[in-house]
């Protein structure tokens, strides 16, 4: 047998209310805008920065693309790649039989040379005291004098030519001349080298260099930077500190293909491992002939137009400003109107924002070498 319970209608009623007041309670939680933390720039006449990054790999600041000094047959490798060397450790060998031949072809003529020159000292003594006696006439001594010279010429010559054969002869072998580490291989057993053609390419221990390209417009600004400590800043891949680095080097004149500069900062000898990426980070004027230069990011598109958050500081509100741009290089697009000195624009966060939604500044940690870099 089934039992009902019926509810009161003071009950229900109760129920009623209490479940239309916990709908509306998360209908307003659910409608409530959170209070968005993002990154501003200030816009300025002078003294305003924005920062360009660019994508660059650390290298030794000398490597060595190393070859033998004669023609031959590489006979063996004794090294591969990525394998670190010592001063005078073997690195490669030119088979020796031919060089040797030329050797012993050299010290043959050296000695028959000596035996000449030998030969031609003693007839010229001898008739030397002939002359003295009245036996031979001055034409026959100046004749033998002449000889002499000839042969003792004729010796200087052979010990040359015996001494450029001896050393060809050490050539066959390759040597380090530097500890280093081998950065790339050229050669296999087997193969006829030229003499000169590159064999093993070592990159010195040393300093590093950070290289990097930069767009031409870029040019003047790295050749400003040139010798000055901390001109740039540099961060490895996989690590959050920056450290200052000093311009070394600045092509004179851009890649015929990607119309860029090649740029070197010195990183010190402990600036990473050889090829390793890192980012370069150099600040510029954000004021341009012509216009405003503004982090890439912050752009955004509202109907159709490209546009930049403007934040107002009194409300702490934002506003979709429509902005005409210019060229863009590498993460900077040049503003050529709608923005004006003095305005604050976000640069992170630009997704997620609404017109006249408040926000806040966002705080995060500043790194000591950072923050170094930006004081400087």
């Amino acid at each position: 047998m089934t039992t009902i319970t019926r509810l009161r209608p003071g009950l229900i009623a109760t129920v009623t209310v209490l479940s239309a007041l916990a709908t509306a309670c998360s209908k307003s939680a659910q409608t409530e805008v959170p209070l968005r933390a993002v990154r501003t720039l200030v816009l300025s006449e002078t003294g305003g920065v924005v920062a360009r990054e660019f994508a660059a790999d650390i290298r030794a600041r000398s490597e060595s693309r190393m070859g033998f000094r004669v023609s031959g047959k590489v006979l063996k490798r004794s090294v591969d790649l990525g394998q670190r060397v010592r001063p005078g450790q073997v690195l490669a060998q030119l088979d020796p039989q031919d060089l040797s031949l030329n050797q012993e072809a050299g010290r043959a003529g050296l000695a028959a040379a000596e035996a000449n020159a030998a030969q031609a000292e003693a007839d010229l003594k001898r008739f030397g005291e002939l002359r003295a006696q009245g036996f031979v006439s001055d034409a026959v001594l100046e004749r033998y004098a002449t000889s002499a010279k000839a042969a003792q010429a004729s010796l200087r010559q052979a010990r040359a030519q015996a001494g450029v054969q001896s050393n060809q002869a050490s050539y066959a072998t390759l040597t380090a001349t530097a500890s280093g580490v081998v950065t790339a291989v050229d050669a296999e057993p087997g193969q006829v080298v030229s003499a000169g053609v590159p064999v093993v390419t070592v990159a010195l221990d040393g300093p590093r260099d950070a290289v990097f390209s930069v767009p031409e417009d870029m040019g003047p600004a790295l050749r400003a930077q040139l010798g000055r400590t901390g001109g740039i800043q540099v961060r490895l891949w996989g690590r959050d500190e920056w450290t200052l680095a000093t311009v070394r080097e600045v092509a004179a004149s851009t890649d015929t293909l990607t119309r860029t500069f090649l740029v070197k900062a010195d990183v010190g000898p402990g600036g990473g491992e050889l090829g390793q990426t890192a980012i370069a980070r150099l600040n510029t004027s954000i004021h341009a002939d012509g216009g405003l230069r503004i982090p890439l990011q912050a752009l955004t598109e509202r109907g159709g137009r490209s546009a930049v958050w403007v934040l107002d500081a009194r409300s702490m509100t934002v506003q979709a400003q429509p902005v005409t741009t210019g060229a863009i290089s590498g993460n900077v697009v040049l503003v050529t109107q709608g923005l004006k000195p003095g305005q604050e624009i976000v640069t992170a966060g630009t997704h997620v924002l609404t017109p006249g939604q408040k926000v806040k500044r966002y705080e995060g940690p500043v790194k000591l070498s950072a923050q170094a870099g930006e004081n400087k």
